[in-house]
């Protein structure tokens, strides 16, 4: 007895230390297998539709694995040199630009004072240089670290692809190490696909939507910098309350009180159409039975970005809404409106 309690004791201290050794092992590339991860769930149905005509599962994958390189690689060839261009000569100008007459012919009695107003423009134009060196900071990383960046994109490609071809055999794996009785886990897969499905679909990929619609605003208007203000708008459409207003309000502003009054109008029509477009584009990609409340996917993406970076986008509320579920679920209490509102 005291031979096989021993032997337990041994067991799980080997597991537990292999179990440390594999997290410190992975933890380098832990956020390139989940973007791999997260790929390979968008890019699923593409797959199902791809297997079903060709019927063997590496050539579909191997379809689909081409077709993301080709949207990926094509447009980073042709598009960071003019990114990288705008981004600098953005910051430049920003920090060449009167922010403060404008803030005195909106908000006049608030910055009456010229004292104010030279405060409220100085740390203004600190802030627009901090985030220029930033900036320029994290683009020399970038060149630096290319090596590094390589093999992550090789990780996320390899974990793509495997993900996406034996994702029902990873599933029953998964479902097998669960330690929640079967009804229990019936429930969590059953919210999860749907909880996945309306954060990465109906937050993510709709907002990166919006704001490529308010870019289009801005390149036929011919907004200066206007490839970086569409990616600026594309984050800021991923963000619940806020969205691409967050870009093209202040550039229309700009543009009024520049004197060019049809290029303003033209970007504010562009900017509301991209904001009220969700209302038609969202029922499309996710079921109206499953809506993730607002406040919890903003308070995710921000610890999230925190925590992970820009990928805490889309993690931070994942893991704040799955462990909400599981809480609830596990109580084996409905999942209140707070935070998944169900409607039939």
């Amino acid at each position: 007895m005291e031979e096989e309690y021993l032997r337990k004791i041994g067991a799980t201290i080997i597991l537990v230390s292999l179990l440390l050794v594999s997290f410190f092992l992975l933890k380098p590339i832990m956020l390139s297998i989940v973007t791999g991860i997260i790929l390979a769930f968008i890019f699923s149905p593409i797959y199902d539709w791809v297997y079903s005509k060709v019927k063997y599962k590496d050539l579909a994958t191997s379809i689909v694995s081409i077709f993301l390189v080709l949207i990926i690689v094509i447009p980073l060839w042709f598009l960071t040199p003019i990114l990288i261009d705008q981004s600098f000569k953005f910051f430049i100008s920003a920090q060449q630009i009167d922010f403060v007459t404008p803030l005195k012919t909106v908000f006049p009695s608030i910055f009456g004072s010229e004292r104010f107003s030279g405060e409220i423009g100085n740390v203004i134009s600190t802030f627009v240089s901090n985030t220029l060196n930033s900036f320029t900071k994290q683009l020399t990383g970038l060149v630096l670290d290319f090596p590094t960046i390589a093999l992550k994109f090789l990780v996320v490609a390899f974990t793509f692809y495997f993900v996406l071809r034996d994702k029902k055999e990873l599933i029953e794996y998964i479902k097998s190490l669960l330690p929640f009785p079967k009804e229990v886990e019936k429930k969590l897969f059953s919210y999860s696909a749907s909880i996945t499905r309306a954060v990465i679909y109906g937050q993510i990929l709709i907002g990166i939507l919006q704001g490529v619609i308010a870019g289009i605003g801005f390149f036929i208007f011919k907004v200066p910098n206007a490839l970086f203000l569409t990616l600026l708008a594309m984050v800021g459409g991923m963000i619940p309350y806020i969205g691409t207003a967050l870009i093209w309000i202040p550039v229309g502003i700009f543009l009024l009180v520049g004197g060019n009054n049809v290029q303003a109008i033209g970007v504010l029509l562009f900017g509301t159409f991209s904001s009220t477009i969700d209302n038609i584009i969202r029922p499309i990609f996710i079921s109206r039975r499953t809506r993730i409340h607002s406040s919890i996917i903003l308070i995710g993406m921000i610890g999230g970005v925190f925590l992970f970076g820009f990928l805490g986008f889309i993690l931070g509320p994942l893991i704040l809404v799955y462990l909400l579920v599981i809480l609830e679920i596990y109580r084996n209490k409905k999942v209140p409106g707070l935070i998944v509102e169900e409607k039939k």
